[in-house]
């Protein structure tokens, strides 16, 4: 007859824990995962996959305010593919040219409060004269596909907002949709 130590049973049961838990997957991980994968694939040029990791739907909704809800199906299909080519060809190559001498990115533990994360993290920038620090934030959804990104703060303001601040709500308030619409057209051309 089998028989357990008080010591094994222990063991065991701490075996058995540890393996429940490794199948378990932690929310402050997860949550990182997206913020990884995008720097990654901006880093290797993979631009059109970096999107993948964005939540479009929160995006638009935040940059389009009112206009959100008035817009056509078809007007909201069409910012969405517009803007996402027209900052890929704006923002990604300027982060290309700061990852040339990238050194380390140092990644914070994720806050992770229900629906919504935070992720920072310090990018260390090599520079002739001195190390430089970027310190970055990586505001997140939970989707039913996972961890989302919905905006990227670096040094305490918000890249989204000065999109929606700067370029969207002028355009928005000058004509509407269709405005918009037309000078990201021409920007996705040129």
């Amino acid at each position: 007859m089998l028989s357990l130590s008080k010591y094994s049973a222990s063991y065991l049961i701490f075996l058995l824990t540890a393996l429940v838990v490794k199948g378990q997957s932690r929310p402050a991980e997860d949550a990182s995962k997206p913020v990884k994968t995008v720097v990654t694939l901006i880093r290797k040029g993979n631009d059109g996959q970096v999107f993948k990791q964005v939540d479009m739907n929160s995006v638009s909704r935040y940059l389009l305010g009112d206009y959100y809800g008035k817009a056509t199906k078809e007007q909201l299909t069409e910012f969405n593919s517009l803007f996402q080519t027209v900052f890929s060809k704006i923002a990604f190559p300027r982060i290309r040219e700061n990852f040339k001498e990238l050194s380390s990115i140092a990644y914070e533990t994720p806050k992770v409060e229900g629906t919504r994360a935070q992720v920072g993290s310090t990018i260390f920038i090599k520079h002739p004269l001195k190390m430089q620090e970027m310190k970055l934030k990586y505001i997140l959804g939970k989707t039913t596909n996972g961890w989302k990104l919905t905006d990227v703060t670096i040094l305490g303001d918000s890249m989204m907002e000065s999109i929606r601040d700067d370029q969207v709500r002028p355009l928005l308030a000058a004509g509407g949709m269709e405005k918009l619409l037309g000078e990201l057209r021409t920007k996705s051309r040129n």
